[in-house]
């Protein structure tokens, strides 16, 4: 638990246990369906492993996550004081998107972009074979340049090495020009139009591919106008 507020009021109370770093961003990865410590680490890949350990251990004593094991698999998972917290992530989010202006260099990241991607991906819309995406960011860092999702049978796995399957599409692009197109701040039809964005491939899969993606769940939020904003 963080300082205490020494006060009553249940909102100081909650926030005792909320508002240390990276808390909520682990709350909305476990919402988002991660259990396992690696692939909560991959939601919220700027926090050390160290930290991460410390803060499920804080929201286990709290009782807002579970704990299990099952032999060397330890899973972790909201409690019903956990999943309560979803309405107060969701507001967040909604607030965060319509309030908060441009997006900073630092605040892009193809690690992230491609892990939230590929947990949104629209699996009646993929080709019902394995299915493998090449995205490519000149402008990231190097090592972070190249990446791939390889789809199959309803699955999607992130690879940063090359997986040696034939590739069905590349993506080129600058991360945020993607980011951009996945938060919904603007669509795939205008990234592709002004060359923010290229997709290559077969002609029926350069069409298709922008439907293999469902988008941020904030993404149909209506913005505001906010000054030095979007």
């Amino acid at each position: 638990m963080g300082a205490p507020y020494h006060q009553f009021c249940p909102v100081s109370k909650a926030m005792e246990l909320l508002d240390e770093r990276w808390t909520l961003l682990v709350v909305r990865e476990l919402l988002m369906g991660s259990e396992r410590f690696n692939e909560l680490r991959r939601g919220v890949p700027r926090m050390s492993p160290a930290l991460l350990s410390r803060r499920l251990q804080q929201l286990t004593r709290a009782g807002v996550v579970d704990r299990l094991e099952d032999g060397t698999d330890v899973r972790y998972v909201l409690t019903e004081a956990g999943r309560e917290l979803r309405p107060v992530v969701d507001a967040l989010g909604t607030w965060g998107i319509r309030w908060i202006g441009e997006l900073g260099e630092p605040d892009l990241d193809p690690k992230l972009l491609l892990w939230d991607m590929h947990r949104n991906v629209d699996s009646a819309a993929v080709p019902d074979r394995r299915t493998v995406v090449h995205f490519s960011f000149p402008d990231a860092a190097r090592g972070e340049q190249e990446w791939w999702l390889v789809l199959t049978d309803g699955e999607a796995d992130v690879c940063d090495d090359d997986p040696g399957h034939e590739v069905d599409a590349s993506v080129t692009t600058s991360v945020a020009a993607l980011t951009r197109v996945w938060r919904g701040d603007r669509t795939w039809t205008e990234a592709l139009r002004d060359g923010s964005l290229e997709i290559t491939g077969p002609e029926q899969v350069r069409r298709a591919l922008p439907s293999w993606f469902r988008l941020s769940a904030f993404a149909d939020v209506p913005r505001v106008e906010v000054a030095g904003g979007t």
